[in-house]
């Protein structure tokens, strides 16, 4: 059964070879055409093998629509309320899926981040290297991350939907929760 808005949901990523990776709670807000949105509270505490994190500003996910191809679906997107260390970061992912209230992806190491001056960029290209060869990433799933990364640089450069201010009524949603 997929979780309903309102409903407590747990975002499980792991690294590629079943690595233990981020893990944290949101509450799922709703969905339109461009997927799932998972709200995030500031003071939200998220924990990965070695690091922890409180959430600085309340945050926005969005977990891509299914009706999307695989090939279309490699990300999870976060954007930050005003006041954050940036204005939006994308995981290259596997498709998320979900497992009744639990959202299933594997990180594949590269980012794309808007920081709070506009800036875009792709980071951890460096990461994504050395665990293409150390973790064995196949072939499709290492070109999943490129595509996807390019396909959503060039989307958060230009201001395309999702990445343009859409999430700002999900934000104001969460904020009135």
């Amino acid at each position: 059964m997929s979780p309903q808005p309102g409903d407590a949901v747990r975002f499980v990523m792991t690294k590629w070879g079943d690595r233990a990776h981020w893990e944290f709670d949101g509450v799922l807000l709703g969905s339109d055409h461009h997927g799932d949105w998972v709200g995030i509270p500031g003071g939200t505490f998220m924990s990965r093998p070695g690091a922890e994190y409180v959430a600085q500003v309340d945050q926005v996910g969005l977990v891509p629509a299914p009706t999307l191809p695989d090939e279309s679906r490699g990300w999870l997107a976060t954007f930050h309320a005003r006041g954050g260390p940036v204005r939006v970061y994308v995981d290259m992912t596997t498709p998320p899926v979900w497992d009744g209230p639990v959202l299933r992806a594997v990180d594949l190491d590269l980012d794309v981040v808007c920081g709070p001056t506009g800036r875009v960029w792709v980071d951890d290209e460096d990461e994504f290297a050395e665990h293409r060869v150390a973790f064995g990433y196949p072939d499709e799933v290492a070109r999943l991350a490129m595509t996807s990364c390019d396909r959503v640089q060039a989307a958060v450069t230009a201001g395309e939907a999702p990445y343009d201010g859409t999430a700002a009524a999900w934000l104001e949603l969460l904020a009135a929760r």
